[in-house]
């Protein structure tokens, strides 16, 4: 037998144990998570509702209002943000100690206006005289926002150049300035540019100052159904969530 019907195997027999140990007793499942893993989680949930009986009810944040809201008691069963947040989310009491599992890996990319010349970012060099020539420059205040903007800008040397250009989003992708002109190049997750209208991709960063972005879950020290928020986190991990998972522009946590 090859090697993919084996991982169908697998993860049919996975799949198989799942239903077994989440069909005993239907729950509503409470996911507070994320932007980035939106689209991911739209395409995965209801599989897993099929297959296990459970209902996903998903609560969509920005990660400092998630964070904010859990702290002063929003309840959830399972929480899927970095693995940062939710270490720190455990020392606060509201996360079960030894919970938190890897689940998606994210890459910071670039995007421009559609229709728009892209710029070459096939090295540092290039990219750093891309931004040079841009009139606007966007980012976010999430995690790709803070790497371009505490790493990447201070190692290219061009703070004081750029400092009067950069757009920052809030509350919304990058994607969203880019479309509506008012940055010329964006810097966001491919996961977070692809869903947007008007923009073109442009690429990955280079590999140089590119950083690997991690999501994670972690069942909610309050869950109300903990079984239920664990098989969730399971389902995650099997070989027939990674279509979704690379289709939404994530690639699964090494296993």
């Amino acid at each position: 037998m090859g090697l993919r019907p084996t991982l169908a195997a697998a993860a049919a027999a996975c799949l198989a144990t799942l239903v077994a140990a989440t069909n005993v007793k239907a729950a509503d499942v409470n996911l507070m998570t994320t932007g980035a893993v939106e689209y991911i989680l739209r395409d995965l949930i209801p599989a897993f509702e099929r297959a296990s009986g459970h209902k996903v009810n998903m609560t969509v944040l920005g990660t400092v209002i998630a964070v904010d809201k859990l702290k002063e008691g929003a309840g959830a069963d399972l929480v899927l943000l970095n693995p940062d947040v939710l270490g720190d989310l455990t020392k606060d009491g509201k996360i079960v100690p030894g919970s938190i599992t890897p689940v998606f890996h994210s890459r910071a990319g670039v995007a421009v206006r559609a229709g728009a010349p892209k710029p070459d970012i096939s090295t540092v060099e290039a990219f750093k005289q891309a931004l040079l020539k841009a009139k606007t420059i966007g980012h976010s205040l999430g995690v790709s926002g803070v790497h371009f903007s505490t790493n990447v800008i201070p190692r290219l040397g061009i703070a004081e150049e750029i400092k009067s250009r950069i757009r920052i989003s809030k509350g919304f992708p990058v994607g969203v300035l880019v479309a509506k002109g008012e940055a010329e190049i964006g810097i966001h997750q491919i996961a977070e540019l692809l869903p947007v209208p008007g923009i073109d991709i442009v690429g990955e960063l280079p590999a140089e100052i590119q950083t690997t972005l991690i999501y994670a879950t972690g069942v909610h020290a309050g869950a109300k159904q903990p079984e239920a928020a664990r098989a969730l986190a399971s389902f995650l991990l099997l070989e027939t969530s990674v279509p979704a998972i690379k289709k939404n522009g994530m690639e699964p946590a090494p296993r």
